[in-house]
């Protein structure tokens, strides 16, 4: 089965709110994978000194080591994520060398406990062909759409070697084959 991007805002919007309803921190990972298109493997590390300068403000960018590629990554945080996080710091009381996504059995959440929280979610309102990768694909589709289809940038954000890679990836292609079979109706 391969995973899909969520493709329609009010899912996206639908999905949230039941994860802040179980726990504000997989929601907060819900919108942190939504909004800055990493991996999921690099999202759960991530600690509150990654993001914060000092314990009140943001620094200009998230850089990180992919550990997949092992590039360096720098991603601007986004307001709609800043509030979101700071919100979440305050809240759960968190200190700058606490991992944002902290778990309370090792350090943080393993990829099996947000895959099964995330896939939990997505089950009961009803998303088809989701895992972790969906947020990814997600941000891509989303980015793509709103970027009047700027697929150059979006493939190198992803380091894909090819346009057609990314298009098939975030799910475009798909959608493009979708219309053809509504094109023409006999």
């Amino acid at each position: 089965m391969t995973v899909e991007p969520i493709r329609e805002k009010e899912i996206i919007i639908e999905m949230y709110n039941y994860l802040m309803n179980k726990n504000r921190k997989y929601a907060l990972l819900f919108k942190f994978g939504l909004n800055t298109g990493l991996r999921i493997s690099d999202i759960l590390p991530v600690r509150v000194s990654d993001i914060y300068s000092d314990y009140s403000k943001f620094k200009e960018y998230l850089t990180l080591y992919e550990k997949k590629t092992g590039k360096e990554k720098k991603i601007k945080v986004n307001n709609a994520l800043r509030s979101i996080i700071d919100e979440y710091i305050k809240i759960e009381k968190l200190n700058t060398t606490s991992y944002l996504f902290y778990s309370n059995k090792s350090n943080h959440l393993s990829r099996i406990q947000a895959y099964r929280v995330l896939k939990e979610a997505a089950n009961s309102i009803g998303i088809e062909n989701f895992g972790t990768h969906s947020l990814r694909k997600t941000w891509g589709y989303w980015t793509y759409k709103t970027s009047q289809h700027n697929i150059g940038l979006i493939m190198d954000t992803f380091n894909h070697s090819s346009q057609s890679i990314t298009l098939r990836y975030i799910g475009i292609s798909q959608d493009q084959k979708d219309e053809l079979y509504t094109l023409v109706q006999f």
